[in-house]
């Protein structure tokens, strides 16, 4: 059988990091989140950790090539798992090729990838709320706020059309109770693998 592969989508404040939790629990997929993995890289003191520091220290962008190969060392870690959940990536056209063309190489692909649908008003909202709760500063200012949208829209818009032409891009409705959303991605998750085999 092969590998439950999914990435999930979703503007800041749609629930990725709660529904990522959820999804993981109940298919007994190994969850993946570049921030993670970067952040335990570097820990680690790793060689791509270590090429990784070079970059964030000049205040740069860890270089496509870096980040897959952390993803790579992660799914060969736990090749045994039922599959994948890749969390905040991939960010960009590129970076979907990338994954692609990793993933070929160890004989998988992505199975489906679920995009989370949210009105800006209600994730702004959201993220206003959480901003009060969290401490996070980046959640405290509407106009930041906003701005993190647009770079979501502009970043992530050519990454759809590239899963759409595939076949592959599902779109959530993200309003609702936290399990209402968790309710429509198994569905959604249930439908592409019964298409898969």
């Amino acid at each position: 059988m092969s590998k439950l592969n999914i990435i999930l989508f979703g503007p800041p404040g749609a629930g990725k990091g709660t529904q990522s939790e959820k999804l993981t629990s109940h298919y007994a997929l190994k969850h993946l989140s570049t921030g993670d993995i970067l952040r335990a890289e570097r820990q680690a003191g790793t060689e791509l950790g270590r090429q990784a520091n070079a970059y964030i220290e000049k205040g740069e962008l860890v270089p496509d090539a870096v980040v897959i190969g952390m993803v790579e060392q992660m799914v060969r870690a736990h090749a045994a798992a039922p599959g994948f959940i890749f969390d905040g990536f991939p960010r960009t056209v590129a970076q979907g090729e990338a994954l692609d063309a990793m993933l070929k190489s160890l004989d998988m692909d992505i199975t489906t990838v679920l995009s989370l649908e949210v009105d800006e008003d209600e994730l702004t909202r959201r993220l206003l709320e959480r901003g009060m709760t969290s401490g996070r500063v980046d959640d405290q200012d509407e106009a930041t706020i906003r701005n993190r949208f647009k770079v979501y829209n502009n970043e992530t818009s050519p990454l759809k059309e590239f899963y759409k032409a595939q076949g592959k891009l599902q779109s959530i409705h993200g309003m609702g109770s936290i399990d209402e959303i968790f309710g429509s991605l198994c569905e959604a998750i249930d439908n592409s693998q019964s298409e898969t085999y």
